[in-house]
């Protein structure tokens, strides 16, 4: 079974700030890798004449990392604890982050990506499974939001880093690095809270993919749009017109939008009878926020509007996602749904930036908005035949 190192067996109802806190810590290590990395990456990519597609492809890396870490990283904790594990991915992570810096031939930039994206993954997974284990069931959808928002935070951060270091110099890699490894403290403070995985999963990891198809395909999309926002849509905006730093900024303004959504989503999905309906919404706001970026894409404040709004739902797939997500699953078997989750996560960063940066070659700039309304009208259409086909038993 499943269970704080230095907690009850039994649900608690209060919230473990520790725990809460060394999470929070990991998962803005992650997010502002990410939301610094990417676009970072991208520009710099840009700048050397690489193609649209290949960036993508390049990209894409990090989803068949997190793909190769997922089935093993429940196996790593349960070998050497949950901290010790992501203490070490911590160290993996910004240490491989710099080496983006110092190694400037592009292809060895796919290996590099699968050691700095594999660490990164862990942490997430681990940080995720830690924060659901400890969050009091009545307060999931709280606690869930607040970790989500500092997740979006990072999001936000990252770019807004990239707009103010630029992609000149080992200044924004080093700033990366020192960040990431910073989140070490908090988890090395609480390890003595850290959960111990001393069981086996009732099930294959690749059941726990569509044990709960709803919240893993949201994942997917998050995924899928996430990271192939952050890493096409700098290039999407400059070719619209936008100076790099305004481009920087319209993602920092997603992410605000991010940020601000996620405890008031969180709390709203614990209220309701069904999380899936609040899920068919926010996948029509995102289908109708990407079907509105052609029309806007040439006023920076009308762009500023549609990102502010259409990005607090896409994190918020993530978010109610994994409420829905936690609140089915305990112990081991927790740990390894929240690796198929992030496993799902994964396969979107791939098929994302892939698919945006070839419908950008292909049918110019605004291929990047087709893709990703066809994303979200795909998991519209699976959002709502879940409904009506398997409604909800009480």
């Amino acid at each position: 079974m499943t269970q704080p190192q230095s907690g009850t067996s039994g649900p608690v109802e209060h919230i473990h700030w520790r725990s809460l806190i060394a999470a929070i810590a990991a998962i803005s290590a992650v997010g502002i890798a990410i939301g610094l990395g990417l676009p970072l990456l991208s520009i710099i990519m840009e700048k050397r004449g690489i193609s649209s597609t290949l960036i993508g492809i390049n990209s894409a890396m990090a989803g068949i990392a997190a793909m190769a870490a997922a089935p093993f990283t429940t196996r790593l904790a349960h070998a050497w604890g949950t901290s010790t594990t992501m203490l070490l991915a911590i160290l993996l992570s910004a240490i491989s982050g710099l080496g983006f810096y110092y190694i400037e031939n592009f292809w060895l930039w796919f290996p590099l990506r699968l050691v700095f994206h594999g660490a990164i993954t862990t942490l997430f997974i681990l940080s995720e499974f830690w924060i659901n284990a400890a969050a009091p069931p009545r307060r999931r959808g709280l606690v869930l939001g607040i970790y989500a928002t500092v997740l979006s935070l990072g999001f936000a951060m990252g770019p807004l880093l990239f707009s103010l270091l630029g992609s000149d110099g080992v200044l924004p890699f080093a700033a990366g690095a020192g960040i990431i490894l910073l989140a070490a403290i908090p988890i090395y403070i609480a390890r003595g809270e850290s959960p111990v995985i001393d069981e086996k999963p009732e099930l294959h990891f690749m059941r726990y993919v569509l044990l709960v198809p709803t919240a893993t395909a949201a994942v997917f999309i998050f995924g899928a749009v996430e990271v192939g926002g952050l890493s096409l849509f700098p290039i999407y905006g400059i070719r619209a017109g936008f100076t790099e730093p305004q481009a920087a900024l319209l993602l920092t303004i997603m992410g605000i939008g991010n940020m601000a959504f996620q405890i008031p989503l969180g709390m709203l999905s614990d209220r309701m009878k069904d999380r899936r309906s609040l899920l068919t919404i926010m996948a029509v706001i995102g289908l109708v926020g990407a079907l509105s970026l052609p029309l806007v894409s040439q006023n920076w404040l009308l762009m500023a509007m549609v990102l502010l709004v259409w990005g607090g739902c896409v994190a918020g797939l993530y978010t109610v996602g994994l409420s829905h997500l936690g609140s089915r699953l305990v112990g081991a078997d927790l740990a390894a749904a929240n690796a198929a989750f992030i496993f799902c996560y994964a396969v979107g960063t791939v098929v994302g930036p892939q698919a945006i940066g070839a419908a950008m070659d292909v049918s110019g700039n605004d291929g990047f908005a087709w893709v990703i309304a066809a994303f979200f009208g795909f998991y519209l259409a699976l959002s709502l035949g879940r409904i009506v086909f398997r409604p909800k038993r009480g």
